[in-house]
């Protein structure tokens, strides 16, 4: 494989992708290389709009495209926020929304909730396409399991990073390395599980 393009807009992401594909060889890009429109994410599922991220990319550039698709699950809340994670409180700041805002209002959720009520878990799709019409995507999955805290812990990581506890760890998603979060998180879980697709193939 000589060039793919990442299909995500968020450099958090876009940098924890490029880390972990980077060692095998790949030549990788971000789409703002190449253009500045995001797909409309209209799927219900995290892996219809990872699929529908990869065809734009893919389409627009005409590179093969790794596109994830990736969110938060709480048990309390019936799974939400669910694939409407990055966009959680645009009901209450609109187009100003952000990663504060989405952490606050899950926090203001769960207010009051007790440890065994907070169990959560970040879940991600990740899809491969070889162009923008590819009939069969190459899908990897994982799932990373945690509570959510009733504060923030830790400067690292991104989105709900800072409330998302690692019992194993003894430590928040914030808190840990870069090289431990990729080895363990649900974005590193899926990645790890495309690229063995993709090399069993190749």
């Amino acid at each position: 494989m000589s060039r793919v393009v990442l299909a995500t807009g968020n450099q958090g992401k876009l940098k924890e992708m490029m880390d972990i594909l980077q060692p095998f060889g790949w030549e990788v890009q971000a789409q703002s290389d190449f253009f500045d429109s995001e797909a409309e994410e209209t799927g219900l599922t995290f892996i219809e709009n990872a699929i529908l991220k990869a065809r734009h990319a893919s389409k627009l550039t005409g590179l093969p495209a790794i596109a994830d698709d990736s969110g938060i699950e709480v048990s309390a809340l019936k799974g939400q926020p669910g694939i409407y994670s990055a966009r959680y409180s645009q009901d209450l700041h609109g187009d100003d929304a952000n990663d504060e805002t989405n952490l606050q209002k899950l926090l203001d959720a769960l207010a009051g909730l007790p440890a065994e009520q907070r169990q959560a878990s970040y879940y991600c799709a990740m899809v491969y396409v070889e162009h923008a019409d590819d009939p069969t995507p190459v899908i990897g999955l994982g799932r990373w399991y945690g509570e959510i805290l009733t504060e923030k812990r830790g400067d690292g990581g991104f989105g709900y990073d800072p409330i998302f506890w690692v019992e194993e760890m003894n430590q928040s998603a914030a808190e840990l390395s870069k090289t431990q979060k990729n080895q363990m998180s649900h974005r590193g879980q899926a990645l790890n599980a495309l690229v063995m697709q993709l090399r069993r193939g190749a």
